[in-house]
């Protein structure tokens, strides 16, 4: 599919122009970066919704210095999470502030939202819940969602680090796509996997507990930095087949 086919199959669904530009710029992105589970498949995905708000807009409910409280509304996560970006980038926080977001999914590729807060000078960590898909490692029901977390940090040389960790072997999107199996559906790490479990629960309870009602959120830390330590990790990692997390390959 090409940006502008993406751009008018979102129109066509009834998202005005400035929110399918969003969405495209989403879609693509996840392509160009090799996350074809976040990508353009994902309108595909939008059009089997049965009761998908195209019209709905995010409001900022509570702004109060260092913390903020947004409700979805009905709108796509990715375009609340879109809202609260620019608003922390228009208005950044003199040292840090706490956002949490209600009513917030989906939220696509998390490092793609905060990217764009290191891009303009913020320290950003940012998680977001989905359906429970991930049981114990030992087996049984799905406790937690995928619930990745995304730690952006900007740098003088303009080439920030982004991390963006699933808690899952694989993701939800990489189901969609048939990429994998919905049993592969399970927390990452094998002998490990009790770590990324419990990052995983962690996360889950943390979102619920600071959100206001039941379904999925988000919870976003944002700073100004103190200093600038991306150049400094940069020239140690400077060896040939070494890259830093979010550095095209």
């Amino acid at each position: 599919m090409r940006p502008d086919d993406a751009r008018r199959r979102l129109r066509a669904l009834g998202f005005r122009d400035a929110d399918a530009e969003v969405l495209a710029a989403h879609f693509l992105a996840a392509e160009e970066r090799g996350q074809i589970g976040h990508g353009l498949s994902r309108i595909e995905w939008l059009a089997t919704w049965d009761s998908l708000e195209t019209t709905a807009r995010p409001r900022r409910v509570v702004a109060d210095g260092g913390y903020e409280r947004w409700d979805g509304s009905g709108a796509l996560g990715y375009l609340v999470l879109h809202e609260i970006v620019e608003a922390q980038l228009a208005a950044p926080p003199a040292h840090a502030r706490i956002v949490v977001a209600a009513d917030t999914f989906p939220t696509g590729m998390l490092g793609y939202w905060t990217r764009r807060l290191a891009e303009g000078g913020l320290v950003a960590a940012l998680t977001a819940t989905s359906p429970r898909r991930l049981p114990h490692p030992s087996g049984g029901p799905a406790l937690a969602g995928t619930n990745p977390l995304s730690v952006a940090v900007p740098s003088s040389d303009g080439r920030p680090v982004v991390a963006d960790v699933s808690m899952g072997s694989v993701t939800y999107g990489d189901v969609l796509t048939g990429r994998a199996q919905p049993d592969e559906l399970v927390p990452f790490g094998g002998d490990a996997a009790h770590k990324s479990f419990a990052l995983a629960v962690g996360l889950q309870l943390l979102v619920d507990a600071l959100t206001p009602a039941d379904g999925f959120g988000a919870v976003l830390v944002v700073a100004a930095p103190e200093s600038d330590p991306v150049p400094a990790l940069r020239r140690l990692a400077a060896v040939p087949g070494v890259r830093l997390p979010g550095d095209r390959p």
